[in-house]
Formats: structure tokens, C-alpha cells, sequence
């Protein structure tokens, strides 16, 4: 028996994915038409020796308890949220809650941060992890940039056995290229390490007289991995696999791409409203006018408005959403409830990884740059703002409910 075990942090954490994140918990952003760890789910659901998934995090039980009981209904396995109510880092929540991960007796679990998205090899994984006999954890390793790889856990690994010799979570200057994916397959012995890097973290709290944050407070990579790296317990399989972080609301869009392309098999079968450009996700509740054109990359959520002549392609269109007559959306994300006017033009600057660099991952850029401007970035509408009709909003961000008058160009509307 496997479990598989998703990382979604809490409030506090994802801020620079708002606005986004101000009315829609990160872990439940619809991309491609299902909430970000949805994909980890429908994954990890793929493997019939997962018996059960717990999600851990900070967010209320409240605001999961919905999607977790939709979960369980359409893949028919267990599935728990486990609230943390103090932060305790990523190997603090797993360390906390390790009765719940070892309960069962699992053969081994999976370790899924709530941030990436990727086309899960979790069979591969685990086949590549039971061969080594050894092994405490497998990590799932994948290429990068030279420049890029710093931002990301690095790592050095033996060429014959897999087994990583040197771990640096972002290193400040150039490790290697072979970089942490934020997907694992842990044996349960595992904890024993942590025992004793927890043991290490009491100590230091004790006698540094609760100088240092919480006692629980333990990170993943820097107290686990890095201290297994050498040991020849710590294995990495590298793997050529799509793979991305959503860090930022324009990494929503590129996202969005892949896991339409991903998943396409799903989206076939029901005739077109009006032209599609593949490929788009289209919600059966969503009303599109038949003069509309839309796509490629487009996710339309649930009773959406699509009105007459409308062009929309590299977009998020969130539910109720209405895009009136004539308006073109692209690579924007339209909050929920939001209004585009007739003859708007919406526009923003994809950040999409650079084509001509193999292994080039997306640049999570700040939102602003050294001379204070705002970068391109994707335009993003937050929920039940208003576009007037005939004006242009690029580059832009606008917090939610708000009722815009004038056109605006590369600003924040607050």
C-alpha cells in the first residue's frame, strides 16, 4: 500500500499570486478547468496501490471541506485535510503529523508540494525508488538553466548510482543544473532522520533561550535532505517530463497550456458553441455566443457569458465571468463575477519560458523592476471588477470590485 502526502502551505504563504489568491485559496485556482492540486490528486488516484492522500496546510477546515469531500466522491479513494496551527515549516507539518502518514503500515508515500504541475511520473517514481534498497527518499529531479538553477534546490548526484552526493537549497552561486521538482517518494524509516534533525531543532531552540521561531519548526530540504545528501540514502531520478511552479499569476497561464495539452483526451467529445482554436477548456454551464473565437490556451469556468464577436486566447476566464460584445482577452486571467465592456481590449505580456534555451523554466519576476515600473506581466482582473465598454487595460492588475471609468496602461489599480 502507497499515500501520498500534498503540501499546500496556508493564507499567509502564495502572496505573490494575489489578487488571485484574495477570494480562491491557491491550492483550488482552477487550471485547465480543475483546482491546481486536483491534478496531484487525479495522479496520485492513477496508482491503484494509493489507498489514501492527506493534504496538509494551514487553511481553515472550513475552506477545504468542500473540494475534499468532491474528491473523494469522483476518485474514490481516502482523502483527509490535516490543518497545521502553527507554521512549522515543511518538515515541521510532515514530522507533526507522521502518526497519520505511518498509520496503515504503507510500504512508502509520496511527498507532492501543492505549487508545482507537471505530468506526474509517480509509477516511474516509485518502480525507480523500490529498486534502491537502501533509499530513504527519491527525489524527482529535472534540468535547468545554469542562471535559473540557483532559484531552486540543486543537486549533485552520483552518475552510476543515482545517488545524490551534495544537496543546496538555491545556492548562491552556480551548483549544478540538476534541480529539485518538489515531488518525492519517501520510505517511512525517513522519520527516524527527522527524529534527530528534530532533536537537533530542540536543542537549538532550548539553548538559544526561543531565539528561533517556533520549536517545531523544521524545513524539508535544509534539515532533511541536505544532512541525507552523501549518505546513500537520498536518490534522485531525473526526468524529462513537462514540469512548472505557479508562483506567480502569470505562471497560471503557462500552466493552464500544458494541462490543456495534457489532458485533451478529456475535453473532446462535446460540439463546439463556436470556433475553437485547441486547446480550451470549456465548463458545460459556461453560455458562448457561436460568433465567438476562442483560443488556443483558454479555460472558460462554470456560467460564464461569452457574447457576440468575442475573441479570447491565452486566458483564464473565471466563473460568472461576462465578456460583452466585440472584446478581446488575451493572456489575462478574468476574475470571478468581472465584466469586460463591449469593444474592451484586455491585454497582457506573456512570461513564458524562452524558447530558444533547452531546459529554460519560467522567470517568476518581480512585480516591479529596479526602476520601480511594473514588468509586463499578464493582465489580471480580480473578482467583480468592471471594465467600462471601448477602453484598453494592459499590463494591468486591478484589485477586486472595482468599477474602472478610464482606460490604463502598466499600472496597479488599487
Amino acid at each position: 500500500m502507497l499515500k501520498a502526502v500534498i503540501l499546500i502551505g496556508g493564507p499567509q504563504k502564495g502572496t505573490r499570486f494575489r489578487p488571485l489568491s484574495l477570494d480562491t485559496p491557491k491550492p483550488l485556482f482552477p487550471i485547465a478547468g480543475l483546482p491546481l492540486i486536483q491534478h496531484h490528486i487525479a495522479a496520485c488516484a492513477k496508482l491503484e496501490e494509493c489507498k489514501e492522500i492527506l493534504i496538509i496546510g494551514s487553511y481553515t477546515t472550513n475552506t477545504m471541506a468542500q473540494f475534499v469531500s468532491d474528491m473523494q466522491k469522483e476518485y474514490h479513494v481516502i482523502i483527509r485535510y490535516l490543518q497545521e496551527f502553527a507554521p512549522l515549516g515543511t518538515g515541521g507539518c510532515l514530522y507533526h503529523f507522521r502518526d497519520q502518514i505511518r498509520a496503515g503500515n504503507p510500504s512508502a508515500f509520496f511527498l507532492l508540494n501543492g505549487d508545482v504541475c507537471a505530468d506526474f511520473p509517480l509509477k516511474e517514481l516509485w518502480a525507480f525508488h523500490a529498486e534502491k534498497s537502501e533509499g530513504l527518499v527519491t527525489i524527482m529531479g529535472t534540468e535547468a538553466t545554469r542562471q535559473q538553477s540557483v532559484h531552486y534546490g540543486c543537486m549533485v548526484r552520483d552518475p552510476a548510482s543515482k545517488a545524490v552526493n551534495h544537496y543546496v537549497e538555491k545556492p548562491n552561486s552556480y551548483v549544478s543544473t540538476l534541480i529539485n521538482c518538489g515531488v518525492y517518494v519517501c520510505s517511512l524509516q525517513v522519520f527516524h532522520t527527522m527524529a534527530e534533525a528534530f532533536e537537533k531543532k530542540q536543542n537549538g531552540f532550548y539553548s538559544g533561550n526561543g531565539q528561533s521561531g517556533h520549536p517545531g519548526y523544521m524545513s524539508w530540504e535544509q534539515d532533511v535532505l541536505a544532512p541525507l545528501a552523501g549518505t546513500n540514502k537520498l536518490y534522485a531520478m531525473q526526468v524529462t517530463n513537462w514540469w512548472s511552479q505557479v508562483k506567480t499569476a502569470g505562471s497560471a497561464i503557462y500552466a493552464n497550456r500544458h494541462y490543456l495539452e495534457l489532458n485533451r483526451g478529456r475535453l473532446d467529445g462535446r460540439t463546439a458553441p463556436c470556433q475553437i482554436l485547441p486547446d480550451v477548456f470549456l465548463h458545460p454551464t459556461a453560455v458562448v455566443d457561436s460568433t465567438a473565437v476562442i483560443g488556443p490556451n483558454v479555460s472558460i469556468g462554470a456560467g460564464v457569458t461569452i457574447k457576440a464577436g468575442v475573441r479570447i486566447k491565452e486566458s483564464i476566464v473565471l466563473n460568472n465571468a461576462t465578456i460583452n460584445e466585440h472584446a478581446l482577452v488575451m493572456y489575462s486571467v478574468v476574475g470571478q463575477e468581472a465584466v469586460v465592456g463591449e469593444w474592451s481590449r484586455v491585454e497582457g505580456t506573456p512570461s513564458d519560458p524562452d524558447p530558444n534555451k533547452p531546459f529554460a523554466k519560467m522567470d517568476n519576476t518581480p512585480l516591479f523592476n529596479t526602476d520601480g515600473r511594473l514588468n509586463p506581466s499578464i493582465t489580471i482582473l480580480g473578482a467583480g471588477v468592471v471594465v467600462p465598454a471601448e477602453t484598453i487595460l494592459l499590463n494591468s492588475i486591478v484589485l477586486p470590485h472595482k468599477h474602472l471609468s478610464r482606460s490604463f496602461k502598466h499600472e496597479i489599480i488599487l
